[in-house]
């Protein structure tokens, strides 16, 4: 029974590979890694507001720190 079982989850396996070779074609996301949590901080999801509040954080953050970078003529 066990080499059986080996068997169907090797098969499994291989199913499942993604064929991230140059043989394989491979679906791309349309939307970027920021519409997508954009998208998901809009939702009725628990946590959702999470999302939204640490993109806000981050934008401040990376809004401080290139305001410090630039300097003024």
């Amino acid at each position: 029974m066990r080499p059986r079982l080996a068997y169907v989850a090797a098969l499994l396996a291989l199913a499942c590979d993604t064929g991230g070779g140059s043989g394989g074609a491979v679906a791309r996301d349309s939307l970027t890694q920021r519409q997508r949590d954009s998208i998901l901080a809009q939702s009725s999801i628990p946590g959702a507001a999470g999302v939204g509040a640490a993109m806000r954080a981050a934008d401040s953050t990376s809004a401080r720190i290139q305001a410090t970078d630039t300097i003024a003529p």
